[in-house]
């Protein structure tokens, strides 16, 4: 993961983000979005961009360009409500992971405790690594989603 970073998200993002979302295969749009689309929406940009006291927005990136995105919301069945997506080349590297643990950190800072996430049922990799890192989350099956909660932990949740 040599070259890659991990900042906020930041308005003049906006033709990265679409490029990224344009880049990404059918199913992981799928996976992250619960929808595929051909072309991002400037709404959807606007969300996935969005940072103020409710929202965070992290981007990884290589060279300039995006190849990751996660966001937290305040509110919902958790303190905070996660979601991240990355680019079909570097998923199982572990920039998943790293988008979490600095996602959740800056939530935990803000006095957030626990954390939910809604999955795909199909997406059985974020599934497995839920499981794995977080054994005691609950999770509930609802309209072919799971809906996880789990505590946030202050020291990184995923050890490179």
């Amino acid at each position: 993961m040599l070259g890659t970073q991990i900042r906020p998200a930041r308005p003049d993002d906006v033709e990265r983000i679409g490029r990224f979302l344009s880049g990404l295969s059918l199913q992981t749009r799928t996976l992250r979005f619960f929808t595929g689309f051909s072309r991002p929406a400037a709404s959807m940009v606007r969300v996935l961009l969005s940072l103020d006291e409710r929202r965070d927005a992290l981007v990884a990136t290589l060279d300039g360009e995006i190849i990751g995105h996660a966001m937290s919301y305040r509110g919902g069945t958790a303190d905070v409500e996660i979601a991240v997506v990355v680019t079909d080349q570097w998923q199982g590297l572990g920039l998943g992971p790293r988008l979490i643990d600095t996602l959740l950190l800056r939530a935990a800072v803000r006095g957030a405790t626990t954390v939910g996430m809604d999955v795909l049922g199909e997406n059985r990799r974020a599934l497995r690594m839920i499981r794995r890192q977080w054994p005691d989350a609950t999770m509930k099956v609802a309209s072919g989603s799971v809906e996880v909660t789990a505590m946030i932990n202050r020291t990184p949740v995923f050890a490179e």
